[in-house]
């Protein structure tokens, strides 16, 4: 029975994982709330664990991109030989270092701040939801679509990589949120926007994922948590990538102060 419990409490998490890791509501707010409102237990590694099947997600539904790219990049450094899917390959590479640096810099810091006052982390994670969504619905409005991914420049590409480092800090920032807001003030297109995030997550969950290898319990839960974060995070791909086509990032920026205020609203009655 206990097993069976863990099981589905791996699949329900996993589920979370693959459906927030893409829309910008912050997959990490989410994993730390959905246990502290149950009181269930969960390690940063089954944490880290779930993003492994939102990664294989990204390189599922991107495959013929990272082929072309991983391809491009290869012929740029021995060929010299310039292409758009090379370019595109170290912007996201080189992007990744500082965000990386800096994510660990910032976490640590927060992590002192916050001690383990958890009612207080969780005011934190929604007062984070509600600013970035509101941040998020003021950018996409306002911006203009000027760019789309084959013409992001090195500094676009910078700029958006370095942003994601506020989201390994502060959970309830969001990555994707974040990346997606610095890209649509910096005039990429929704979908282009979308579709850059996507991209730039890779590296950094790849390499988190080799260092912390040692750390996975390799079990049912493990297994049934990564496949259903990959099976959601696939159809999110899916399904964002098409309703950018037409819509805007309005609806997750009002879902992100919904549930800010209700988070703080739970955490106040908690104190």
């Amino acid at each position: 029975m206990i097993v069976l419990l863990d099981i589905l409490r791996s699949v329900f998490l996993g589920v979370i994982q693959g459906l927030t890791e893409f829309l910008p509501v912050s997959s990490s707010a989410h994993l730390n709330i959905f246990p502290w409102v149950f009181k269930w237990e969960i390690t940063e590694s089954f944490d880290l664990a779930l993003h492994i099947g939102t990664l294989f997600a990204i390189l599922v539904h991107f495959f013929k991109d990272w082929v072309n790219m991983v391809s491009g990049g290869i012929k740029l450094v021995v060929k010299r030989k310039k292409t758009i899917e090379g370019k595109l390959f170290w912007y996201l590479v080189i992007a990744s270092v500082p965000a990386g640096i800096l994510a660990l810099v910032f976490e640590k810091a927060v992590d002192f701040a916050i001690g383990d006052n958890i009612n207080l982390e969780m005011i934190i994670i929604s007062a984070a939801l509600i600013v970035m969504g509101i941040v998020l619905y003021i950018v996409d409005k306002k911006a203009q679509a000027e760019v789309q991914i084959e013409d992001v420049s090195f500094k676009q590409a910078m700029l958006i990589g370095v942003s994601q480092s506020l989201a390994a800090a502060v959970p309830g920032v969001s990555r994707s949120g974040i990346t997606m807001t610095a890209a649509r003030a910096l005039k990429l297109d929704r979908e282009s926007a979308a579709r850059f995030s996507f991209l730039l997550s890779a590296p950094i969950v790849a390499a988190a994922t080799l260092v912390s290898l040692g750390d996975f319990e390799f079990n049912l839960s493990f297994l049934f948590g990564v496949l259903s974060s990959f099976i959601s995070g696939l159809l999110v791909i899916r399904f964002l990538l098409d309703f950018l086509k037409k819509g805007s990032y309005k609806v997750f920026a009002i879902y992100r102060i919904v549930i800010g205020v209700i988070i703080i609203g739970i955490a106040v009655f908690r104190m």
